[in-house]
Order: C-alpha cells, then sequence, then structure tokens
C-alpha cells in the first residue's frame, strides 16, 4: 500500500489456541473477557446545544449529556474528533465510521475496508460462540454509500445486521427441536450449498470482464465469511448454550415504541456479554436514512427530518430533545452493564463502549468536531472523569460562529477518531501499530 498506510495484521491459524483450533471444543478462559460496544447515532446532534465550555475534571454536562450524570466517573465525552477520508462524504460517514476508509461517491466503485470492531473479533471470536454481534434500526447491509450495518470483514464486505429482539434472541440461546444431530444436518447442508456455489462461480470467472471479475470476488468473499461462520457453528455444536429466561426478548417490540425498543436492544448486548456469547457489538441505532420518530416524545419527524432545521428553533428544540431521548437509552445501558457483576467486577469495567456518530451537522453534512462519548473499561487499562476537547486546546473558548464552521474543517487535524479506535484495538489486546489513518493511542484515556 502507499506511504503511511497499514492495517492491522489479521488472526491467523498458528496464533490461535490450540484449544480453538479442536473440533466441538469450547476454549477454556483464561482470563476475564475484554469486550467492546460500539453505537451509533444517525445524522449528527444540535451542535449548538451538544457542546460543552470546559475541558478537564472540572466541566459540566451539556443538556442532551445530562443524562449521564451519574455515569460521569466512567465516561469521556471528547470533542473535535474526525475521520480524514469522511470529510465531506455526507451520508456516507456511517457507512466509514468503524473503518475510517476513503469511499467513492459512485456506488461501482464503492469499496470499504476493515471495520475496528472485526479486527477485534478475529482475536476474541476463537474464545466465544459468536464472533460479533451486529444489530441495527433496519436488518440487512442497506446498500452501498448508505449501509445498515456498521461492520465490515477483511475484505470490505457489509456483515448483515439483525433487527428483531425475538430473532437475535433465538439466534442467540435458542436451540433446534431435533438436537444436535439435526443442528449438525443443517450445517452439513448448509456446507454443501456453500460449496456448490464456490465451485460454480469459480468455473466461469476467466470468461468475465474486469468489473464482473471485481464483482464475483466480493460476492465470493461474502460467501467466504458464512462459510467461516458455519464452521465455527460446528465448532460449538456440542457445547450446551446457556438457559436464561426470554420472555422480554420473544414478546414483540414494535419500534414505534422507541424507548422500549431500544432499552429491550440493550438487555439483549448485556445478556450476549454477561453469558459470554460474544465479545464484541455493534448496534446502529439508526442509519443516515432512517432514525426512528420518538411518538412518547410527541416527535413525529425522523432524526433526518430533525437534522434537516434550516436554522428553525422548533425543529432544533426537537432535535436536541431527540439527542437527549438518545442519551438516556445510553445511560440505561451502562446502568445495567454497572449492574451485573463478574467476579466482583461489574460488566462496564470490562466492557468499553464507543457512542457517537460520523456526522456532526446534519442540516449540511457537516463530518467533522463528531459527537463522541467513550465509557467504561477500567479495569481494561482506561480512565475516564474529564471532557476531552481538542478544539479547546487550539481555541481557547467557543464562539458561537465557530459551531458550524469547526463541523466542516477540524481545528486540530491530530485529532482523529481513528486514534479513539487504535486505543480499543490496544486495550482489546490486539496486536497492531496502527489502524486506519491513527497516529497514536489517546493517551489522556489511558490509565
Amino acid at each position: 500500500r502507499g506511504a503511511g498506510v497499514a492495517v492491522a495484521l489479521p488472526l491467523l491459524n498458528s496464533m490461535q489456541p490450540r484449544a480453538v483450533l479442536a473440533k466441538n471444543v469450547a476454549p477454556k478462559r483464561t482470563e476475564l473477557p475484554r469486550r467492546s460496544v460500539f453505537v451509533y447515532i444517525p445524522n449528527g446532534v444540535n451542535v449548538e446545544t451538544w457542546k460543552m465550555d470546559k475541558a478537564g475534571a472540572d466541566y459540566d454536562l451539556s443538556v442532551p449529556l445530562q443524562p449521564l450524570e451519574r455515569h460521569k466517573k466512567v465516561i469521556t465525552p471528547i470533542s473535535g474528533l474526525y475521520h480524514g477520508n469522511g470529510l465531506g462524504q455526507g451520508h456516507v460517514c456511517a457507512d466509514s465510521w468503524l473503518t475510517g476508509a476513503a469511499l467513492s461517491s459512485e456506488s461501482s466503485n464503492y469499496k470499504n475496508s476493515v471495520s475496528c470492531d472485526q479486527v477485534m473479533a478475529e482475536v476474541t471470536g476463537p474464545l466465544t460462540r459468536f464472533p460479533s454481534l451486529e444489530l441495527s434500526i433496519t436488518a440487512g447491509v442497506g446498500q452501498p454509500q448508505n449501509t445498515t450495518t456498521l461492520s465490515y470483514s477483511r475484505d470490505g464486505v457489509p456483515l448483515p445486521a439483525e433487527e428483531s429482539p425475538r430473532t437475535v434472541f433465538e439466534r442467540l440461546f435458542g436451540t433446534d427441536s431435533g438436537g444436535a444431530k439435526a443442528q449438525e444436518a443443517k450445517i452439513r447442508s448448509r456446507q454443501s450449498v456453500l460449496d456448490a456455489i464456490s465451485s460454480d462461480a469459480r468455473s466461469f470467472r476467466s470468461a468475465l470482464g474486469h468489473e464482473d471479475t471485481q464483482k464475483l470476488d466480493e460476492y465470493l468473499n461474502a460467501v467466504r465469511e458464512v462459510e467461516i461462520r458455519t464452521e465455527r457453528m460446528e465448532q460449538w455444536l456440542n457445547v450446551p448454550k446457556p438457559q436464561v429466561n426470554g420472555d422480554r426478548f420473544l414478546r414483540d417490540v414494535p419500534r414505534s415504541y422507541a424507548g422500549d425498543y431500544y432499552r429491550t436492544m440493550y438487555d439483549l448486548i448485556v445478556l450476549a456479554l454477561q453469558t459470554d456469547m460474544t465479545r464484541v457489538v455493534t448496534y446502529m441505532s439508526g442509519s443516515e436514512t432512517f432514525g426512528l420518530a420518538l411518538p412518547e416524545l410527541h416527535i413525529r419527524q425522523s432524526r433526518h427530518e430533525l437534522s434537516h432545521h434550516n436554522g428553525d428553533p422548533e425543529t432544533l428544540s426537537r432535535l436536541t430533545r431527540s439527542d437527549t431521548f438518545l442519551t438516556e437509552q445510553l445511560a440505561y445501558f451502562l446502568d445495567r452493564l454497572h449492574a451485573v457483576q463478574e467476579d466482583g467486577v461489574s460488566l462496564l469495567d470490562r466492557t468499553m463502549v464507543l457512542y457517537g456518530s460520523g456526522m456532526s451537522y446534519g442540516h449540511s453534512h457537516g463530518n467533522a468536531n463528531l459527537p463522541t462519548v467513550f465509557a467504561g473499561g477500567a479495569k481494561l487499562g482506561i480512565k475516564h472523569g474529564q471532557h476531552l476537547d481538542y478544539n479547546l486546546k487550539k481555541l481557547g473558548t467557543y464562539e458561537q460562529r465557530d459551531l458550524v464552521g469547526m463541523c466542516f474543517s477540524p481545528i486540530d487535524r491530530d485529532a482523529r477518531l481513528s486514534n479513539l479506535l487504535l486505543t480499543m484495538l490496544h486495550a482489546m489486546n490486539v496486536p497492531t501499530e496502527k489502524f486506519a489513518d491513527s497516529l497514536a493511542p489517546i493517551s489522556e484515556v489511558l490509565a
């Protein structure tokens, strides 16, 4: 690759624990798990009410962040971060939030790279039944430049997300009525289908033109991802799943009741982590074109509609209330993580949570000064309790005229979101010196 660009080394077979490579053997846990959760909010925020005027430990949370007051010692709001390749990208920003990739504005030339969560999953995945869990407000992968998932494989293939609490619960904890033999038969059938697809596709590859060959290779990469996950299912076939109460998740939870829907999804994440079914989770709480209206707050507009406020005071007020509502759901999630104890340590202390957006100013698609809250992970070497503000380091104080402008042009060019992603990778014991355009880990959040 070009100068200054590096990627994390994939997890090779030689790096994996021997127990993981054996068939039908659940790996033994040698240390308490390290976990990461990534939560995306769409369309930016109301930058006027989101900003905080002071940095450091002696700061006051802004109105939309006040629901996090009780968690102030275990969070770090960060101002001024950006993705160098994300500037001017508009709605494509969700696609690159965890990859930092330079994405073409033409769908035919769309090519992403591996997402941070999947680099983590390469290390933690062999130790859990599910390498990672992809959740979203909309199932599937969406489309290039407007995906409904945050996760991308090593080949840049989007990994489909799930939106239904019932479906996710049954996937995690459900059992086949026919027992292990029925599950094994299904796995064998799936493997046969995948083998046939791969064989047929490769048989006519040489007859294709360049563009079709590229599309076929992308398709085969996606098939390979399914093959890998199928192989891992087989490894865990004879390992019983945890017995848990699913009453909360097996009911219908319509998205029209946004608060109940979000809290149910957060409860699912907590349960998945608590039972060590996975250690890496992404949750897209809204895509750039679909964010829930909030009828319980009498807000009928979607977040996309609110973000295009055109300076209207009432719409901006609703956007702030929407920002605050989403932060309340995050506070609930941190409450639940804190309440679960694991060998005398809270789940929150062993779980990092990154909450934020790939856009700051939604009205005209500003992708700098990204709203970001980093939480948890105290037992992973992370420290909190301050507002880390790269803007104030340069400006000294905020002027009203600065608020929108800094959403398009970074104040500190070294304040890269990839630096935070690299910090999280290191805390997850992922051996890599660089991720995307990162410069170095963020020392201010390291204990």
